[in-house]
């Protein structure tokens, strides 16, 4: 008689746990709590924003709530995260690696933009006017960071590649970036001047966008796609890459 033992392979993937009902029920319940709020938000603006009106909208005790979110910061700081997280995605699904910079370049920009268009009330949570008396803890940093440094992955293939080219003008003083920022990639090591450009780059992201969707480009730009366009094209030949 033959038996057979099947051994699993120290290196196998090992199945992921499922989740209990009482987590699956968490987890639904917080995301709901967390559509609530960002119509909240949209409705009355973050300063507004308070888990009893929340509650009060899905018919709930502010008790029920409070065991979710143990405050109003708390709160907020989960719909920053979700913020930054959904414009990092939206940054990082736009790039691909294997098209030429300055395309992977334009594209990552009009992705930004699309998020952000499509959801202007968490635009301004995470880059307009700051909620009095809420200070963003440090959870928010790493997300915080994933829409530049797809910006910063795209100039550091080209610079492996020798197709980074920065036209000449002022240089930066290293001293004015800090040492951190110095670095924005692992193994990727840009010089301070490099540096200050991405860092110009996204700011004018950042700020051509707020300036577009806070109406202030109106009787300015005739079409706002297309001046978008052109300041990507811009930033990105400012910082050395090469567009059709």
């Amino acid at each position: 008689m033959l038996s057979f033992r099947y051994t699993v392979p120290m290196n196998a993937p090992r199945p992921a746990r499922v989740k209990t009902a009482r987590e699956r029920a968490r987890a639904e319940l917080t995301a709901e709590i967390l559509a609530a709020a960002r119509r909240q938000l949209r409705e009355s603006g973050a300063g507004d924003l308070s888990l009893r009106s929340v509650a009060r909208e899905l018919g709930m005790a502010s008790s029920a709530v409070y065991r979710y979110f143990a405050s109003r910061d708390e709160l907020l700081t989960a719909l920053i995260v979700q913020a930054y997280t959904e414009i990092g995605e939206a940054a990082e699904h736009a790039d691909r690696p294997g098209n030429a910079p300055g395309e992977r370049w334009l594209a990552v920009w009009r992705a930004v933009r699309d998020w952000s268009v499509a959801n202007r009330h968490e635009y301004a949570l995470i880059f307009g006017t700051p909620i009095p008396g809420y200070i963003a803890p440090h959870i928010t940093i790493e997300v915080a960071g994933r829409m530049p440094l797809t910006l910063a992955r795209i100039a550091a293939d080209a610079r492996r590649a020798g197709a980074l080219a920065p036209p000449p003008g002022p240089v930066c003083p290293p001293e004015a970036i800090t040492p951190e920022m110095l670095v924005l990639l692992e193994g990727d090591e840009f010089t301070p001047d490099e540096t200050a450009r991405l860092i110009l780059a996204w700011n004018r992201l950042v700020g051509i966008i707020g300036y577009e969707l806070h109406g202030h480009l109106a009787n300015v730009t005739a079409d706002d796609a297309l001046f978008f366009d052109h300041t990507a094209r811009t930033e990105g030949a400012h910082l050395g890459l090469a567009f059709d």
